[in-house]
């Protein structure tokens, strides 16, 4: 009788992991139907507490805006930044002009200006300073409803209420934002790139 007992808890749980996932690929479409059309959102993916978008959308390219140079981001957006200017390895081994932007509280942005663009592009960045606005009007310290809504109309808000993590990722998933919410806050903004640079 026992044995019977764990054959049919086995099953249990093995339903309902499946109906989560299920739930979960439930959600991401009716995410997908919600995208803002600026956002050009391809697809949508949700994994335990993360929501991932894949956008055609220049926001995750430049999420910063388009800019031909470092002084002309500085002048636009009015903050006080300490620069540094130096050269940077990456991922396939090329060495990089990087202009890093710091804030007192540890934000800190470094790009790079294309040879083949004209405009600067994204390295990495780590954004904690509330006084940093990305192009797309978010910033650290919107609740996770304002920062859904700038990519989303609108959404069932059970459909969000457990991500603490939302990635917005080009089309290629070379360069995005990861928003990183704890409690109903944004704490802070991370921009990630995997570019060949130059």
């Amino acid at each position: 009788m026992k044995k019977y007992l764990v054959i049919i808890a086995l099953c249990f749980a093995a339903i309902s992991t499946n109906a989560q996932q299920v739930s979960s690929k439930a959600k991401a479409v009716r995410m997908l139907a919600y995208a803002r059309p600026e956002y050009q959102v391809k697809d949508v993916k949700v994994y335990a507490d993360t929501m991932t978008v894949f956008s055609l959308a220049d926001y995750p390219i430049y999420p910063l805006g388009k800019w031909s140079s470092v002084e002309q981001y500085i002048t636009n957006n009015q903050l006080q930044w300490y620069r540094e200017s130096g050269y940077k390895r990456f991922f396939d081994t090329m060495t990089v002009a990087v202009n890093t932007l710091r804030r007192l509280d540890g934000t800190n942005i470094n790009v790079y200006r294309s040879i083949w663009t004209n405009k600067l592009e994204m390295v990495a960045a780590k954004i904690t300073d509330t006084a940093v606005v990305l192009d797309n009007g978010i910033k650290v310290g919107m609740s996770k409803e304002e920062v859904f809504k700038v990519i989303f109309k609108s959404y069932p808000k059970s459909y969000t209420a457990e991500i603490n993590v939302l990635k917005v990722m080009a089309g290629t998933s070379e360069v995005g934002e990861i928003y990183t919410f704890k409690g109903n806050k944004l704490r802070h903004i991370q921009i990630i790139s995997k570019y060949k640079y130059y």
